[in-house]
């Protein structure tokens, strides 16, 4: 069965104030033709862009969405998670900080996996490889979010869109740990200065710190709080066999991202809106200058996750760009996340 999306034509030299009007009107032709009811609360799941990147999604592109919501009594606030790796989002302040200094100071911002990744909700799926999935706590409190999505390359995934922005845009640190590599962190006994830190976060009371420090796997749930609290990055994941899954090899990764996804948006009255603009060969994580391999093409939404990312993909080929990562569709479909078949409907009237 074929989903719809609706879209409008942007170009590389479309205004800030053309996009707001744009993601405003997706919106309202979205709600009108599907008969969509907005929660009074409703959260925008966005990516701050790490520090040095300079063509992430600017928060001034949300402006009209906001509006929109604002105008209708609408509850809006932004909603992240902290990243796995090091860098400036790794934990809530250092996250926030970065989010501020990027612009996104118009609504709220919530985390939802806590202050190091520590909250997680288990999301029972019961997948090919994942039974449970851990996303952010605090995602459960709300029945429907706006997810805001950047289409561009992704180093490992092959593209980024909707599906990724569930995945690991909503895993809380155990759930991305689980994505990239499946195992469970260890402590590097050389680096540990038996301070303790890590055990304030650790509610499986799993670590056993001494001359040789250690973690026992056998109560670690593997959330990752810890080793976003070590002050002396004393706890890790990587190891020889863990760095070759942590890039793809002999770890299928794209099919995890898919499940990850469909723990996110289960329940859920999503909307999905990506924004085909700023197309840079890696993703916003990437904390460094990018230029944008083909020009900007358009904004699309849909309440299905697969079909938008596939309307994306498609008009990224017809251009000339081939992204990797086409399988995700196909399992996507597999598991029931949505349809890759869709229906395009282009909107030109004006509000």
């Amino acid at each position: 069965m074929s989903s719809n999306v609706y879209f409008k034509r942007i170009d590389s030299n479309t205004d800030i104030a053309s996009i707001q009007k744009v993601s405003k009107q997706l919106l309202d032709t979205l709600i009108e033709k599907e008969n969509i009811k907005l929660e009074k609360k409703i959260p925008l799941k966005v990516h701050f862009g790490e520090h040095k990147n300079v063509t992430y999604l600017k928060s001034e592109n949300y402006e009209g969405i906001i509006d929109y919501l604002k105008v209708r009594d609408i509850e809006p606030s932004y909603i992240e998670t902290c990243v796995l790796y090091g860098g400036q989002r790794y934990k809530k302040e250092l996250h926030m900080q970065t989010a501020e200094d990027h612009g996104f100071t118009q609504i709220p911002i919530i985390f939802a996996d806590g202050e190091h990744g520590e909250n997680f909700a288990e999301v029972e799926i019961n997948k090919k490889h994942f039974k449970t999935f851990k996303i952010g706590k605090a995602f459960l409190d709300y029945d429907q979010i706006l997810v805001l999505s950047h289409f561009k390359g992704h180093m490992m995934a092959g593209f980024g869109g909707a599906m990724k922005q569930l995945s690991m845009g909503h895993a809380a640190k155990g759930g991305k740990m689980a994505m990239h590599v499946g195992e469970k962190p260890h402590i590097v006994s050389r680096k540990c200065k038996q301070c303790e830190v890590c055990k304030t976060r650790c509610n499986e009371d799993a670590l056993l710190i001494g001359k040789k420090s250690k973690i026992d796997h056998d109560k670690c749930v593997g959330c990752g709080a810890c080793m976003a609290i070590c002050p002396h990055k004393a706890i890790s994941i990587f190891s020889v066999k863990n760095i070759a899954k942590f890039v793809g090899i002999g770890n299928p990764f794209i099919e995890k991202v898919v499940e990850g996804a469909y723990a996110a948006q289960k329940g859920k009255k999503n909307i999905y809106m990506n924004f085909a603009m700023n197309i840079t060969p890696g993703c916003d994580c990437e904390g460094r200058k990018m230029k944008p391999i083909m020009d900007d093409f358009g904004i699309f939404i849909s309440t299905d996750p697969v079909a938008i990312d596939k309307v994306c993909y498609d008009f990224a080929k017809e251009r000339g760009k081939k992204f990797r990562g086409f399988k995700a569709f196909a399992y996507a479909e597999h598991i029931g996340l949505g349809s890759a078949d869709y229906k395009l409907h282009e909107v030109n009237q004006e509000m």
